[in-house]
């Protein structure tokens, strides 16, 4: 083949990985509200139901639960029919269990179509698309899917302002059916678009260089003890964030951050924007950076960023603009790990079996927020004093950030050298 050729090979092949990443984030953007602007629904559902916040709160418990546990089936799932057949579906049922929810008239019906229907189709998008990105992006595996994992963090700022306006203006029946029917649509046509590269062809010239490692299947991964390290890291990571980041408003009432403001902005909600933001930004950002120096060096410094944020977070408590600060770059330290931990568990377990092996990393992630939330709570109705939430936190980023170092990354390299 001529030089010529291959070069228009190349540069075809470079417009279909850039496309199938623009359609993956819109895919993620359109299943990114039901996690994110859920806050807005618990009081118009409390009132429309008669029920107590507990028992609403039920039902974004199964979203997470069902989006995470069920996750290694779904990759099973993807990497079988494929990620177009797939990802239409999960992004059809997430707008569909809006529709439902719309008409709804008991709390059942609400855990069925909000908790279960969409958990399980926004954890099928998730997962199917994560899973496409370290396949089409060998040589940028972090910057992808930490641009699609960005989607899904940032997503719902698109739609947070309009559903309120929208729940102010035509209430909560007609919120649902709207976004519901525009959540569907968009996912869909985005979905129509999606393909897994075509084996034996160069995808750029810069994938020439990328040593493919030997693919491993979920049942050959789960018995390597390197993956066991990879799930208790992620573990880790997910519950020392969440333990501070779900604790968020009650600590800062305790600080006394909910009566100040800052340039006529009150305080939390400033801080609550940053976070999001910057929770989105980190994860292409360390992605990309990861790429160049390396996972686990990578790990380092954002793990550690995080614990020494939060370390100075609790120290200036008192002090408005530090506290608004210093809790966006707790996200950001805590935010990349849906870009590392996917990219690295593909460098070392191949691209093959890809989303279903992310499937299985990404149930430590519903471990962590089944228990960063209630174990974060526990520690302070028992110490009455955040020092030991803030405290546990922090030696989990410091002891992950060490880990990642002298642990994770010389066992990952004599793994790579023996496959």
């Amino acid at each position: 083949m001529t030089s010529s050729v291959l070069n228009e090979v190349e540069v075809s092949q470079h417009i279909k990985k850039w496309t199938q990443l623009f359609l993956g984030l819109m895919c993620m953007i359109a299943i990114s509200s039901p996690q994110y602007v859920w806050a807005l629904f618990t009081r118009p559902l409390m009132e429309k139901l008669h029920a107590p916040l507990s028992e609403i709160q039920i039902t974004f418990s199964l979203l997470i639960i069902l989006q995470t546990f069920f996750s290694p089936l779904q990759g099973k799932l993807v990497d079988r029919f494929g990620p177009r057949l797939l990802i239409t579906i999960g992004t059809l049922m997430a707008g569909i269990s809006w529709m439902l929810v719309s008409r709804l008239d008991s709390l059942f019906e609400l855990y069925l179509y909000y908790g279960v229907i969409g958990g399980l189709g926004t954890g099928i998008v998730y997962i199917g698309v994560v899973g496409l990105m370290v396949r089409w992006f060998p040589e940028k595996r972090g910057f992808a899917t930490g641009m699609v994992a960005a989607g899904y963090g940032m997503g719902a700022i698109l739609t947070t302002f309009p559903v309120t306006a929208s729940l102010a203006s035509s209430g909560l029946e007609k919120t649902f059916w709207q976004f519901g029917i525009m959540m569907a649509t968009v996912g869909f046509i985005a979905s129509q678009g999606l393909r897994m590269p075509k084996q034996g062809v160069a995808v750029h010239a810069e994938q020439q260089a990328v040593r493919e490692t030997k693919s491993f299947s979920p049942k050959q991964m789960l018995r390597q003890p390197l993956f066991w390290l990879m799930f208790i890291m992620m573990t880790m990571m997910s519950t020392s964030g969440l333990m501070v980041t779900s604790q968020m408003a009650i600590f800062a009432e305790d600080f006394g951050m909910t009566s100040v403001t800052i340039l006529g902005m009150a305080a939390l909600p400033l801080a609550m924007t940053i976070d999001r933001f910057m929770n989105g930004l980190t994860r292409p950002v360390c992605g990309y950076i990861s790429d160049r120096i390396g996972r686990e060096k990578m790990m380092f410094f954002a793990f550690g960023l995080e614990g020494i944020a939060m370390t100075l977070w609790l120290l200036c408590k008192s002090d408005p603009v530090l506290f608004v600060l210093l809790s966006g770059l707790v996200f950001f330290g805590w935010g990349e790990i849906f870009s590392l931990f996917p990219a690295t568990l593909t460098d070392t377990f191949g691209t093959r079996f890809a989303t279903a092996n992310y499937g299985w990393l990404y149930i430590s992630q519903g471990i962590g927020s089944v228990l960063g939330g209630p174990v974060a709570a526990l520690l302070y109705q028992h110490s009455h004093s955040w020092s030991m939430v803030f405290g546990s936190a922090i030696t989990l980023d410091i002891a992950c950030a060490l880990l990642a170092v002298f642990v994770l990354k010389p066992w990952r390299a004599r793994f790579l050298s023996a496959v």
